[in-house]
């Protein structure tokens, strides 16, 4: 079973584009609604509770853990495939590969913004990693505390949605950024309003898109079955179950959710 871990849930955005890429893959989810939101939260506590949701998941069968969310994928990623015998996928990664493909097939000048909470833009890693990828990149990075807590709220269309965003994103619109990376698994479900307040000319990197697409080129080359349990279904667990929790759920699977909570 692949194991899929997050803050809220946010990383169910990646567990459909898991189940939309790689058809009849089962997975086991743990959104941790209780401790949610992590960007808020120190280093320290971050790994710490990276380090408690990977032995959930292994207890449970998991053979393959993703990390869902930006913010503990950027401070304790490294850390956690140090600790853990298996093979642990984040979204950064496949993100800044994104950016990298992109900028190399268009050449020159190319500006990127990347938005994301406050621990994932202070650890200024995607920054680092697509300018190590590619020197010619400009990325200009925004902090956005509020977004992870207005989507776990199920405020996907609110009026003040919509005004925070055009304030997070317009220092970005000033710099005209070619694109921009949601870093934050939680920002596919306000896609529509970052695009229409960013621009339509500006290219949206999804993190979950592009991790669930590194996932299936891995899986197609691992001999079948290697990460399926014959008869079981995917699992979702949280850790405190809300009614926007259960809503915002099914807005991403277009389907009722089961949420198991423990």
């Amino acid at each position: 079973m692949i194991g899929i871990f997050d803050s809220g849930v946010g990383g169910m955005t990646v567990a459909h584009a898991i189940e939309q890429a790689c058809p009849g893959q089962k997975f086991i989810y743990f959104g941790d609604l209780a401790r949610a939101p992590y960007g808020s939260k120190s280093p320290e506590t971050i790994r710490r509770y990276a380090r408690n949701n990977i032995e959930f998941l292994l207890a449970r069968g998991a053979k393959l853990i993703i990390i869902a969310c930006n913010s503990a994928a950027s401070v304790a990623a490294a850390e956690m495939r140090q600790e853990f015998d298996l093979p642990i996928f984040d979204v950064i990664g496949p993100a800044v590969a994104r950016v990298g493909r992109i900028a190399a097939g268009l050449g020159g000048y190319w500006r990127t913004g990347v938005i994301g909470t406050r621990a994932t833009i202070k650890s200024n890693i995607y920054a680092r990693e697509i300018q190590a990828l590619n020197p010619a990149v400009t990325v200009y990075s925004q902090a956005c505390p509020l977004l992870v807590s207005l989507v776990e709220e199920g405020w996907l269309n609110h009026r003040e949605t919509k005004m925070i965003l055009r304030r997070y994103l317009r220092p970005l619109r000033i710099k005209q950024v070619n694109a921009l990376v949601l870093g934050c698994t939680h920002y596919p479900l306000l896609k529509p309003l970052i695009q229409a307040r960013i621009g339509k000319r500006v290219k949206i990197i999804d993190s979950s898109v592009e991790v669930a697409s590194v996932l299936q080129r891995y899986l197609a080359r691992q001999p079948a079955g290697t990460y399926g349990e014959s008869g079981r279904d995917s699992e979702f667990y949280v850790s405190d179950i809300t009614t926007a929790a259960r809503a915002t759920a099914r807005r991403i699977f277009g389907r009722p959710i089961d949420l198991i909570k423990v």
